[in-house]
């Protein structure tokens, strides 16, 4: 290998040549998790708490 020929792969070899970063696709997935972590802990909330009165500790 000569001064110009290094070991480290340019962008085309690697496989992410073509590919780009999609931040509005990114944020939408994240969103999608985000909604379906709330409604799950809204959901197993009442279910804990149906039919009993509310109790405040302290």
């Amino acid at each position: 290998m000569g001064q110009n020929e290094t070991a480290h792969p340019s962008a085309d070899e690697v496989g992410g040549g073509d590919e780009e970063f999609d931040p509005i696709g990114t944020l939408t997935l994240i969103g999608i998790y985000f909604a379906i972590l709330v409604l799950s802990w809204l959901f197993i909330y009442y279910i804990e708490f149906l039919g009993r009165d509310l109790v405040v500790v302290g």
